[in-house]
């Protein structure tokens, strides 16, 4: 039987691929950020994943305002960097897992999560950068990843977008799916977004590190409290494209008593507030990794 064996939440801010990518991640500018980063990596190479459940938004490569799937799953058997407009990441390719893949599409439907299939898909900087984040180098290179993956998709840029209970709901129903796959896996579930920011408008460049410590505090313990707090709150309270928090409760929802092993906030990556934390099931053998 398949069992997940912890959760990773990061931010995906595309500015970190790119610093990633050109080599400056001991920048002065860049290097608290990075350095945070590195506890992370030591717990996810302790967990072994041997699939990781990559819960982020597409900006648009392959969803586009035309057509937007409230949710969505890759079901292929790869997955390559997207060119978003300063052309792809040199990265490696990303290797599927497309039996757990359709698995988790039927097991979703049944549970009343009616999931868009997507047989073929490029993956943006949603996807990219927390898996270099995560699975990467101590700045984020990697000639091979160490895991395969199910790219799933969460709409947080065409309203109406689905609220956080509804998220938290999804999580706990990929867990009972991952649960009834009877092959004998190591699953993560990687959440990503957030925290505080927003890219337009008057606000742009607004940061709320009071709700995002909040945030972070209720996370483990209280999701259910964070699930209560309306969508249109997320955005008044952390800025507009603070709502991409909403992926962070899919990942929380697929632990039950979760218990949070590592925590990294930094203040600002690019305008954004850059949010990361390290989270296993209490009962878990890995739970006393970062005691």
């Amino acid at each position: 039987m398949a069992k997940l064996v912890g959760a990773v939440t990061t931010s995906h801010v595309p500015s970190i691929g790119i610093a990633m990518d050109k080599g400056i991640t001991q920048d002065d500018y860049w290097k608290p950020l990075f350095d945070g980063y590195l506890p992370a990596k030591e717990f996810v190479k302790e967990l072994a994943p041997d699939v990781t459940i990559v819960v982020y938004n597409d900006h648009g490569l392959e969803v586009f305002l035309d057509r937007v799937p409230t949710f969505g799953i890759g079901a292929a058997a790869g997955y390559e960097s997207g060119d978003e407009g300063w052309g792809p990441r040199p990265i490696p390719p990303f290797l599927g897992h497309p039996d757990l893949s359709w698995h988790l599409i039927e097991q979703l439907v049944a549970r009343e999560f009616d999931m868009t299939m997507f047989q073929e898909m490029k993956v943006d900087h949603g996807f990219t950068v927390p898996m270099s984040v995560a699975f990467g180098g101590p700045a984020g290179e990697v000639d091979e990843w160490p895991t395969k993956v199910v790219p799933l998709t969460v709409n947080t840029i065409q309203f109406p977008l689905p609220q956080p209970a509804r998220c938290l709901k999804l999580g706990q129903a990929i867990r009972k799916a991952v649960e009834a796959y009877p092959e004998d896996l190591r699953i993560m579930v990687l959440g990503t977004g957030g925290m505080s920011h927003q890219l337009q408008g008057e606000r742009a460049g607004f940061m709320q590190p009071p709700f995002d410590r909040m945030f972070l505090d209720k996370f483990a313990p209280e999701p259910e409290e964070l699930a209560k707090i309306p969508l249109g709150d997320y955005m008044k309270s952390a800025g507009h494209e603070g709502a991409e928090l909403i992926m962070w409760l899919v990942a929380r929802g697929a632990l039950n008593d979760a218990r949070e092993v590592y925590r990294h906030y930094h203040v600002s990556a690019s305008l954004t507030a850059a949010g990361l934390g390290c989270y296993v099931d209490a009962e878990s053998p890995h739970a006393a990794f970062a005691a």
